[in-house]
């Protein structure tokens, strides 16, 4: 029997289904392609979207040698054995590394100088963003891409180029489930219809719906995305909608959504639409997200599930994400005050708060500021009373 997936798989831009974000004949990185001057690269997305298949394209496109690792089990002697073997040749070698944001800091320094020299094309791949574990230096001598789901159109595509290299055929029926049931997962799309294949020439809704009885996660409509499902669940919370979150919640869980995506959101959400009106909010999310990180689906549930539950509960405060933002504008505006001598390193005339009962009057900037505007919500009510106190204000 055929297999689908290796049989379709395109070995040329043309037959390049998918990206058009990305490599469209308009885009800036086909435009490189065409022209053979290929930047590091790192491409992130789900399953199933054509990051290994667009390096392979490209590696055969400049007609160099192809070099794949998996960073769970690399190890720095095998890079440099490719990058020695290459050392004085005209060849620029692909070498293309999955799992890319497992990577670790010593394995990345090897790929620095090479990175730097252009000794070798560094081509990355994830299903996780791998923005918050490439180093800087990494992210600085290369170009990040988001792989997309593919669309229902592009999924057609390819079933349809599936139906004219074979015998199949398909009952309108078993299309719209096979699309709807991948998700934007051309891999998953494919292991399907060839699985069923092995079954009968003729695949019909019901033989699909044995093999697989459940989608493979949320829909690749714009209304059914990673970012649109994390954005309404975070509007839930700010609303304080305990059961809208926690649907959301379960929406991003049951997509097969990392744990790490979705405890980033709730940290930054816990400072940025709490803050100071509930604290403690900082706290859990952090401690949701080293607890989930650690054990991973599907106890994460659990854990995300009462974090969601206290974030939407806890009172709502913008005040500390409104006073940083104008601190940074005022900064990046030209806004460069001159530090007052007795505040600086020298603490020449510094009055120590502590020998004065914790509170002594001096000047901290050389002309009045004001970013911070309490709420008076929740806790930042006792926090502006503390500060009344500390400068004898309530008196």
């Amino acid at each position: 029997m055929i297999d689908l997936s290796n049989q379709l798989r395109p070995t040329t831009l043309e037959s390049f289904v998918g990206q058009s974000h990305i490599i469209g004949k308009d885009k800036a990185l086909y435009k490189l392609l065409v022209k053979k001057e290929i930047p590091h690269l790192f491409f992130y997305g789900k399953p199933g979207t054509g990051k290994t298949t667009l390096a392979k394209i490209i590696a055969k496109y400049i007609n160099s040698d192809y070099y794949y690792f998996n960073a769970t089990t690399i190890k720095v002697e095998e890079l440099r054995k490719v990058f020695d073997k290459y050392k004085n040749s005209l060849i620029k070698p692909i070498v293309f590394i999955d799992e890319v944001h497992r990577l670790s800091k010593n394995q990345q320094e090897v790929l620095l100088p090479i990175m730097e020299n252009y000794d070798a094309i560094i081509i990355g791949a994830s299903t996780e963003n791998p923005f918050f574990t490439l180093t800087s230096a990494i992210r600085s001598r290369s170009f990040l891409y988001e792989f997309l789901p593919l669309t229902k159109e592009e999924l057609n595509i390819i079933i349809n180029s599936a139906i004219n290299n074979s015998s199949i055929q398909l009952e309108q029926e078993a299309r719209e489930y096979l699309i709807a049931s991948s998700s934007g997962d051309a891999r998953a799309m494919l292991n399907l219809l060839n699985f069923a294949s092995k079954i009968e020439t003729t695949i019909s809704f019901e033989t699909l719906k044995q093999l697989r009885v459940n989608i493979i996660g949320d829909g690749v409509s714009s209304s059914d995305t990673h970012y649109d499902l994390a954005s309404a669940m975070i509007k839930s919370l700010r609303g304080s909608d305990i059961d809208a979150a926690l649907y959301y919640l379960g929406r991003l869980i049951n997509g097969g959504e990392s744990v790490d995506f979705i405890t980033r959101r709730l940290v930054i959400f816990a400072s940025e639409d709490i803050g100071n009106a509930n604290p403690n909010a900082l706290n859990l999310a952090v401690s949701t997200m080293l607890a989930c990180n650690k054990i991973g689906y599907p106890e994460s549930r659990i854990m995300l599930g009462q974090c969601v539950i206290y974030l939407a509960s806890s009172p709502k405060s913008n005040s500390s994400y409104l006073a940083i933002n104008k601190a940074l504008a005022d900064i990046k505006n030209g806004r460069i005050l001159e530090i007052p001598k007795h505040i600086n390193s020298s603490h020449l005339g510094y009055l120590y708060p502590h020998d004065f009962g914790g509170w002594i009057n001096q000047e901290y900037l050389k002309e009045p500021l004001k970013y911070y505007e309490t709420s008076n919500i929740g806790f930042e009510k006792t926090l502006s009373e503390w500060l009344l106190k500390i400068k004898n204000k309530d008196k």
